[in-house]
């Protein structure tokens, strides 16, 4: 393979890019002034989206999705009217971010307006999401639009015939799709960068990831360009983006929620298999998406899927007991988080134990061995299918699909034999960890509620310089569900009030994320936890959240995010 990108690579991003920029500009913005950009240093540009709208269009992009349907339904506001500033913050977000890949703002104006002519006429919406407007991951496919998936082989050349079945049952439920947004070259990066349209970053600092690899659906909601965005997690891929743009991010249990209708290499692997799952600016938007998706009864047209209907009652909390058991991971027993993440988990706990909830810790189990198990699951052909199609497009690696490949210990395909052998050793893990939370109890003997933990050792780091993932791929290994909040904002300026880190460094891998720690490297990075559950109990661990954030409210950076009467979006 190239080790730089040849003219053909630069031809194809050139015609990508350029088409970009014509399907955009249909979209006149009244009052632009290209002087109001922010110059290429300035590192913070989350406010900046935002800077030519009026009063009303600020209040409709900072409403979260539940808030801005139930407006809608109230005719408060026309679809027109919320498109229009969404779509305004959207341009502008990929200015500053590059978040952007497709859009259809033709169709998408064209559905609004159809969508008022029905309230008009009616006096009702269509459904619950009636004139939101959803952002969807390049990868998932919207009918006449290109897919292609962060690779030079495939642009211009997988226009979809027909909507992934999540984005079937978003327009049956309403909401609107308008615009596409950036993964990374082969998916499977906790960055978002690739040969076609080029890097993605983190509207809190620029000069950090976004994430990935639904990258660009947390830098582009983190703008305010959408309310609600739709990415895939197979190691961490919502949950990663939406810790670094200070979002809220569900991975379900495999099986729980649509996941057909995606384009990306190694289709029909199931030794480890991803999900679909929403990133959104409060919880009860995460519990809004998922009810939509099962309220459709997506099992009858996607076979692998569970006939389980949305529990709405648990969600609400029902059968939560009053004193919640919940046990806190610190550290991995690989890599040490950096001091601010510390600092926050110290913070929570410290707030349960003060509103009578048990405390224990959580011992971790195995996660290097997790790690080295979960690499082969995602490498069953010895990344074969990666680089044939990065050697199609004559695409060379960008930096963060290079390190995941070099950490392929043996690029020999597995035989079958050795498949059933790594199934197996799956499932005794699953087991082990199944034993592990059973026997781990509080002081009344109930096993623990959830786990509150890092989702990475390091705030957003700096570009091309990811190299753990376990706090979050762990539980894509274990298949539980997992959910990620925001806590607060890292200000530089704070750094004397951290915490040390707890011990030298143990490993390589800890030597080198320690060696990255530079106060002043992560000014402004969001905050993030995660909560992770049962096995299929998606529901309940969103109660468990909305419990927790009752104690400590959420911390959204970028100004609050408006519910309905003024409230924080978490009643």
């Amino acid at each position: 393979m190239p080790h730089t990108p040849s003219q053909s690579v630069k031809d194809v991003a050139a015609r990508k890019q350029h088409d970009r920029r014509d399907h955009l500009r249909q979209f006149t913005i009244a009052a632009d002034n290209v002087n109001l950009k922010p110059h290429i240093h300035v590192v913070n540009v989350q406010a900046y989206p935002q800077a030519t709208l009026t009063d009303e269009q600020k209040a409709i992009v900072n409403c979260d999705a539940t808030a801005l349907a139930e407006l809608i339904r109230e005719g408060v506001y026309t679809s027109i009217k919320v498109l229009t500033a969404f779509v305004t913050v959207a341009i502008r977000a990929n200015d500053v971010t590059n978040c952007l890949t497709e859009s259809c703002l033709k169709e998408a104006f064209e559905r609004a307006k159809e969508l008022d002519q029905h309230f008009k006429k009616t006096g009702q919406v269509v459904g619950p999401l009636h004139g939101v407007p959803v952002s969807i991951k390049d990868h998932i496919k919207v009918k006449g639009l290109d897919t292609s998936t962060g690779y030079i082989a495939w642009a211009t050349k997988k226009e979809a015939d027909s909507d992934a079945l999540v984005v079937d049952i978003l327009r049956k439920s309403g909401a609107i799709i308008y615009v596409k947004t950036q993964n990374p070259q082969t998916l499977l990066s906790l960055e978002t960068n690739n040969n076609i349209f080029g890097r993605a970053v983190n509207p809190y600092n620029r000069q950090l990831t976004c994430g990935g690899s639904s990258g660009g659906e947390g830098a582009l909601i983190a703008c305010r360009g959408s309310v609600l965005g739709v990415g895939t997690d197979i190691g961490g891929s919502v949950r990663i983006p939406a810790a670094y743009c200070g979002l809220y991010g569900l991975k379900g249990s495999v099986a729980r929620l649509p996941h057909s209708g995606l384009l990306g290499s190694h289709d029909g692997l199931d030794a480890i298999v991803g999900c679909v799952g929403p990133l959104a600016k409060s919880a009860r938007d995460l519990e809004l998406f998922c009810k939509v998706m099962l309220d459709a009864e997506p099992w009858l047209s996607e076979p692998p899927l569970l006939e389980m209907p949305w529990k709405a009652d648990v969600a609400q909390g029902q059968g939560l007991p009053e004193k919640l058991t919940i046990a806190i991971l610190y550290d991995d027993g690989v890599v040490a988080p950096h001091p601010p993440i510390t600092q926050a988990v110290k913070k929570y706990e410290a707030e349960l134990k003060k509103a009578g909830h048990e405390v224990v810790l959580w011992e971790p189990l195995d996660h290097e061995k997790g790690w080295e198990l979960i690499l082969k699951l995602y490498f069953l052909d010895g990344g074969a299918e990666y680089l044939e199609v990065l050697r199609a497009g004559g695409e060379p690696p960008v930096p963060q699909t290079k390190w995941i490949l070099d950490q392929i210990q043996d690029p020999r395909p597995f035989t079958v034999d050795e498949i059933f052998r790594l199934n197996v050793e799956r499932e005794a893990f699953r087991a082990s960890a199944l034993k592990h939370w059973n026997a781990t109890r509080g002081p009344t003997g109930r096993p623990v509620d959830a786990i509150l933990c890092p989702i990475a050792p390091t705030l957003a780091p700096p570009h091309d310089t990811t190299c753990w993932w376990a706090y979050s791929s762990h539980w894509n290994l274990l298949d539980l569900p997992a959910v990620v909040f925001p806590v607060g904002q890292y200000m530089a300026s704070q750094f004397h009030l951290l915490p040390p880190f707890p011990h030298a460094p143990r490993n390589p891998i800890e030597k080198r994320i320690v060696g990255q720690w530079d106060p002043s490297a992560y000014d402004n990075a969001p905050i993030g936890l995660q909560l992770v559950g049962r096995r299929h109990n998606e529901e309940r661990l969103l109660a468990i959240l909305k419990a927790i954030e009752n104690i400590v409210p959420s911390n959204v950076p970028g100004g609050w995010v408006k519910g309905v009467n003024g409230t924080d979006g978490h009643d």
